[in-house]
């Protein structure tokens, strides 16, 4: 009895073992090969419980969603011999799970080399035909749409396919950053300099309009109170002359009193006269009267 039981023992863990070895899952997000002594004999693309033949076949998976590799920053001669500085990132998927295992073996991360040597070639083919501004400009959605169909043209072979290849930033060199910039300060230096100067013509230009305007004004304000005052002194005249037409005698007294009135307003006038001085007639005695 004791001799079944462990006979029994031994055969449960021996059935264990053999199907621990024969069954496997593959996940959605894979895909695998079936590999006997080295040779693929068989490719699962359906997701569930399968069975191998334990101890002898190997499951090799393979990741079937996207995957992404980042390129170190390159430096690139552009079309117009501008040196750039590239990084970029690429974003693939193994479709053909055989063709990768035969070209790259069963390592996933074994094309991630190959990947970026042809990556970066086709970069620096495509990048130096076009010029700097084509690369920074709406045509560098071109560009990379060129690059990337050139990159899937070359990996087809390795059962990859290229969803997607970007520039994540592009520089200029160092040394070629501050030329710029130094140029682009000395543009705007000189930019500057032309626009004061051209705000100092245009100053001194409405400052002079401006002096020459009030000369006009000034000299017609002077013209027409001079003329105003002319006409005005030629009425007074020609008033007093028709006044003292009219009456003369009138005009004489009227005109005495006045004198009257300007010199001893104040009190303060004092006259060496005569007392038969001709000034002194209407204080000695009453005028005359005058005819209406």
């Amino acid at each position: 009895m004791n001799r079944l039981s462990i006979a029994g023992a031994a055969a449960l863990v021996v059935l264990a073992v053999v199907l621990n070895g024969a069954l496997f899952t593959v996940d959605q997000t894979q895909r695998v090969l079936i590999a006997q002594f080295g040779q693929v004999v068989r490719a699962i693309d359906e997701p569930g419980l399968h069975v191998k033949l334990p101890f002898v076949q190997d499951v090799i998976s393979f990741d079937r969603r996207l995957l992404n590799v980042e390129l170190p920053g390159e430096e690139v001669i552009l079309g117009d011999q501008r040196r750039l500085i590239v990084d970029s990132f690429t974003v693939f998927r193994i479709i053909d799970p055989l063709k990768f295992y035969q070209a790259v073996g069963p390592v996933p991360d074994a094309i991630r080399g190959r990947l970026n040597s042809i990556v970066t070639s086709s970069l620096r083919r495509v990048l130096g035909k076009n010029a700097l501004l084509d690369v920074l400009s709406a045509d560098r959605e071109k560009i990379m749409s060129t690059i990337r169909q050139q990159v899937n043209d070359d990996i087809r072979t390795f059962g990859v396919a290229i969803e997607d290849v970007r520039i994540r930033r592009a520089d200029l060199p160092e040394e070629n950053t501050q030329a710029i910039l130094s140029r682009m300060q000395s543009e705007r230096q000189r930019e500057a300099a032309k626009n004061r100067a051209e705000g100092a013509e245009a100053s001194a230009r409405i400052r002079a309009d401006a002096e020459r305007e009030r000369t006009v004004l000034l000299a017609d304000g002077r013209a027409t109170s001079d003329k105003l005052r002319g006409e005005g002194e030629a009425e007074a005249t020609r008033i007093y002359a028709e006044a003292f037409n009219r009456d003369p005698q009138f005009f004489s007294i009227w005109r005495t009193l006045q004198s009257y009135r300007d010199v001893f307003d104040g009190g303060g006038a004092r006259l060496v006269l005569t007392p038969d001085n001709e000034f002194l007639r209407y204080l000695q005695a009453a005028p005359p009267a005058t005819s209406p």
